[in-house]
């Protein structure tokens, strides 16, 4: 007897059946729960079609455990078996169109690579920490470069290096109360913006 055909064997039934332990809906009775609920989450959705995979893996692992133990009598197990994995199939589908979910293709190749997916999660940020730092560098290159420009400017032009510094003053006040206009509503209170 295999080792995947003995793990079974507690909850197997005559020819290599198994018996469902947990009261889980069938395919069809989920497929019904899954279309009737009106929620629209996105993480209740991802956890719908998580399920609806891991029916899918204990079908196909019943079904692995019938054709290997095939006879006559398993005819009619299998045969169920293969429209619950179809139903279950369609399910997946279905709840699939619900979920808005993109996977690098770089990701999708390390895993046919046989490597841990981690990697390219890690590749990515040390990229973003460079160019961080990349901007960081020319971000304080430029603040320098302004700085001693006015320096420069103040020695040659003090009038209107100061002209200057009031329209940057006034204009960024100007700015200021604009932005808290945009944020405030009629009766007062302030818009905040949604946490994504």
């Amino acid at each position: 007897m295999e080792s995947s055909q003995t793990t079974g064997a507690a909850a197997s039934g005559g020819n290599g059946t198994l018996n469902p332990q947990n009261n889980d809906a069938s395919p069809a009775e989920s497929t019904v729960t899954a279309t009737t609920s009106s929620s629209d989450d996105p993480k209740q959705n991802l956890n719908q079609v998580i399920n609806s995979i891991q029916k899918t893996l204990g079908t196909i692992h019943q079904l692995y455990l019938t054709v290997s133990s095939f006879n006559v009598s398993s005819q009619l197990p299998l045969l169920q078996r293969l429209n619950t994995l179809v139903m279950e199939m369609d399910n997946m589908a279905k709840l699939s169109e619900k979920c808005n979910i993109q996977v690098p293709m770089e990701v999708l190749n390390l895993i046919d690579d046989g490597k841990n997916p981690d990697e390219f999660t890690r590749d990515v940020l040390n990229s973003c920490i460079a160019k961080n730092q990349i901007t960081k560098g020319k971000t304080d290159a430029f603040k320098g470069l302004r700085r001693h420009l006015l320096e420069e400017l103040e020695q040659a032009f003090p009038d209107e290096v100061e002209d200057y510094r009031e329209i940057r003053a006034s204009s960024a006040a100007e700015s200021m109360r604009l932005a808290q206009a945009q944020t405030m509503l009629p009766n007062g209170d302030v818009k905040l913006k949604p946490e994504i």
